[in-house]
């Protein structure tokens, strides 16, 4: 990947970040996504606390949408069991298509309101 790629997304990452704060009512859901792996996370930025978590890591044998889907469901079960119901999706600089709107879809279903 270019540097200039990173860089920008970078940017567009700490531009979404002055506007998206998790608090302990409404924690962040933060999406990271590589090229083989997808990774969400529940924070709270108050505290620096990451209530819930969850990630692709043993799903390979399904295609990268699915697992999306997948862990959609699972951070939004384990957040569901923390009592977390409302969240702030932080997308983390990348285009709210593909993975990261399956995963986001699927956190919807699973219950958590964004």
């Amino acid at each position: 990947m270019t540097t200039k790629k990173i860089e920008r997304r970078i940017k567009i990452k700490y531009r979404i970040r002055k506007s998206v704060f998790g608090t302990a009512e409404r924690p962040r859901l933060s999406v990271f996504r590589s090229n083989k792996q997808i990774y969400a996370q529940v924070i709270n930025d108050l505290e620096g606390k990451t209530l819930a978590s969850a990630s692709s890591i043993g799903l390979e044998a399904m295609p990268k949408i699915q697992q999306a889907e997948k862990v959609g469901e699972l951070v939004a079960q384990k957040a569901q069991e923390a009592g977390i119901s409302a969240v702030v999706f932080d997308r983390n600089g990348y285009l709210y298509h593909g993975r990261v709107k399956s995963l986001a879809d699927a956190a919807r279903k699973g219950g958590l309101n964004f």
